[in-house]
């Protein structure tokens, strides 16, 4: 593939001769996404940016890299296929950072942070047995690089750790890797399941009554997307106890609106999406390295995978 105009939405030009070598054969486009204009994208055979510009279309783009690691805002575009356009999506240490903010939280419910604080407002003398992690069984649905980490997290310190995917292909760091189809046998002896699966048509609204049924008192985290939850069967699941505790950082609408009832839920804690926020020295680092694999015809391991939507 012959890539020799890159149109970048956003004002990074600075960050990107911080990054990029001195000399490149190929002619850069820096244009603020609003600003975008149908001359610049006709000019261009890639695109690069966190999401697509407003009117955005393929024009002469043979290539589109995502500087989010999540591509579902790219894929509601039609005609990659037809086209024959290549996406990649950034790759970095979202593994490590999501493994980071999975384990502060599992750690804060079994070290009893939140009661421990409240008996301190209290001034109160209440001794509680804290738990470890290697007593817990996790299941991590999404066995790819970051479901990994946070399987290599956890695993180092004892803990029975499951695996969900659509293929059920044995990995690194499980116990067990199911499928999808099977995986009640998993989740009903979870003490917490972990989502990091991206938005398809297969994952979406995955997490519902007939999923929150099988459920035994598990804690649910997800880092995933928000759409593959169905909020208001999350919230009878919390009520009927089949799930005992969430941490959401990923919602169905963000920023999560003030009517929301899970603000109001002392069960749930909610962040604003931070788990794993690209930094943008490393998305431009990944584009490079990419850029680089197709000029030498190379294998692409963060090349989008359309069936699969990820």
């Amino acid at each position: 593939m012959n890539i020799q105009t890159i149109l970048v939405a956003g004002n990074y030009e600075k960050e990107f001769q911080e990054l990029l070598p001195a000399e490149t054969p190929q002619s850069f486009r820096f244009k603020q996404m609003d600003e975008i204009t149908e001359e610049d994208l006709s000019w261009a055979d890639a695109y690069v940016g966190f999401k697509p510009c407003p009117g955005f279309h393929f024009a002469g783009i043979k290539w589109v890299h995502s500087f989010n690691a999540g591509v579902n805002n790219y894929l509601e575009i039609d005609g990659w296929k037809e086209r024959d356009v290549l996406l990649t999506r950034t790759v970095s240490t979202f593994g490590q950072k999501i493994s980071e903010y999975c384990l502060s939280y599992v750690l804060r419910d079994l070290q009893f942070h939140h009661y421990f604080g409240i008996r301190q407002w209290e001034k109160k003398w209440a001794p509680k047995t804290p738990q470890m992690v290697k007593d817990q069984t996790i299941v991590i649905f999404g066995t790819g690089e970051i479901g990994q980490e946070i399987a290599k997290v956890f695993s180092s310190f004892g803990a029975t750790v499951f695996g969900v995917s659509h293929s059920g292909k044995q990995k690194e760091y499980f116990q067990k890797v199911t499928k999808t189809s099977s995986a009640n046998t998993l989740t009903a002896q979870a003490d917490w399941i972990i989502s990091t699966l991206p938005l398809t048509n297969e994952t979406s609204k995955l997490f519902a009554r007939a999923f929150f049924s099988k459920l035994n008192g598990a804690a649910f985290i997800n880092v995933g997307r928000g759409h593959t939850v169905d909020e208001q069967a999350l919230l009878e699941a919390l009520n009927s106890g089949k799930v005992r505790y969430a941490v959401l950082d990923v919602l169905e609408t963000e920023p999560l609106p003030e009517s929301s009832q899970l603000w109001e839920r002392d069960d749930i804690i909610i962040t604003p999406h931070i788990s794993a926020v690209t930094e943008l020295n490393e998305a431009i680092a990944c584009f490079w390295d990419t850029l680089e694999r197709i000029e030498n015809n190379e294998d692409l391991p963060n090349r989008v995978d359309f069936l699969k939507g990820y």
